[in-house]
């Protein structure tokens, strides 16, 4: 018997694309982290950062969880913090869609809207120097921080990438992960690299984010991008990275519910795009493992929304071989990832990262440090 919620987050399902994928092409398995009770991979890192949090008495019963987030960490943070009894206040942006909104609010979080831009044109920096300064003065309170907390990535080395590789074991030769706050595409590149050094590791990202370098702009698909590298993600173990836009992500997602069966974000319609590419370079022998991140309820006003849609210019309509001919075109943003890595360690200082942050970081870091050489992460 399940005594919590909370008990099933994790072990996923692998699922096939039989409509979309060829037999003489590498075979695509979707992870589908929908599966998780917050509906999101997020409830994976939240959960395994919030029991850290308890463990060592930095979360406390009856504390405060503050958090900066427009989407699926926070109401991953906001179902948790219902179950555990927790008082949660999530800041999110305009950007922030009104069903993430409701069930923000739905699962008992207190929503602080920041409207302030930052220097780079969106609200990330502000909405952290905001969720800083409010842990600072709100007592019993604890800041997850999923961009500068090294556990976010750790969760995901313990837990998405072992999975992965426990359930698919054999003929594995590719995996493919959105990149925003670093920690699902850090963790799983992390443990594949140390424990399964042949299989390539592929990021994807929206066209006018500058995770990957390049020129910021502004870009519709949520879920990813930041003006910066974030501190999870080492690109040293990225194989190659992509860029999608806005429209090709979010056709794809509209595609593949309708081809499929299989709602997801934007942000996995852009892996998935991706991964019918890869898929087209590689042989029936080989496996490609696409993370996709959520589900797409929560875009119902948005990506499934013909309206909306053609607002943003948009096409509504793309059957799968257009889908696999937009596929076909894609090219990577680089094969060498990490000579464009933008970490921005002033951010920091600048931004006022919480000591308890930093104090974990050191922690984890001293675990790394120690495993190295060991078959064996430590826990």
């Amino acid at each position: 018997m399940i005594t919590s919620i909370l008990e099933t987050i994790g072990n996923t399902p692998l699922i096939t694309i039989p409509n979309s994928n060829k037999a003489n092409e590498g075979q695509v398995l979707f992870k589908y982290e929908r599966y998780n009770p917050g509906g999101s991979i997020k409830d994976r890192a939240a959960m395994y950062l919030v029991t850290e949090a308890e463990r060592r008495g930095l979360l406390k019963p009856g504390g405060t969880i503050i958090e900066s987030s427009s989407g699926n960490f926070g109401i991953s943070l906001a179902m948790i913090g219902a179950a555990k009894g927790y008082h949660v206040i999530v800041l999110v942006d305009p950007k922030t869609t009104n069903a993430n909104l409701a069930l923000l609010k739905g699962f008992g979080a207190e929503v602080i809207v920041v409207t302030q831009q930052d220097d780079s044109g969106s609200y990330h920096k502000t909405r952290i120097s905001l969720a800083n300064k409010l842990a600072r003065e709100i007592p019993n309170s604890y800041r997850p921080d999923q961009c500068f907390n090294l556990l976010n990535s750790e969760a995901h080395f313990k837990s998405t990438a072992r999975e992965i590789l426990n359930n698919c074991p054999s003929d594995l030769a590719v995996v493919i992960a959105a990149v925003s706050t670093g920690g699902q595409l850090g963790g799983i590149s992390k443990y594949l690299k140390t424990f399964a050094p042949d299989v390539q590791i592929i990021g994807v990202d929206a066209v006018g984010s500058a995770i990957f370098g390049g020129h910021m702009d502004s870009y519709r698909i949520p879920g990813v991008g930041l003006g910066w590298t974030p501190i999870n993600l080492n690109m040293d173990y990225i194989d190659r990275t992509y860029k999608v836009t806005d429209e090709q992500a979010f056709l794809t997602a509209r595609a593949f519910a309708r081809h499929e069966g299989i709602l997801m974000g934007p942000s996995s319609g852009a892996c998935a795009l991706v991964a019918l590419h890869v898929a087209q370079e590689l042989t029936p022998d080989q496996r490609i493992v696409c993370m996709i991140a959520d589900g797409g309820e929560r875009y119902i006003q948005t990506l499934f929304n013909d309206d909306w849609m053609e607002e943003q210019g948009f096409a509504t309509l793309a059957d799968m071989e257009t889908i696999r001919a937009m596929a076909r075109q894609q090219q990577p943003w680089s094969v060498n990832p990490a000579d464009y890595a933008n970490h921005r360690s002033d951010l920091i200082q600048s931004l006022e990262v919480p000591d308890s942050t930093l104090h974990m970081n050191a922690e984890v870091q001293q675990r790394a440090n120690f495993s190295q050489g060991s078959s064996v992460y430590l826990d």
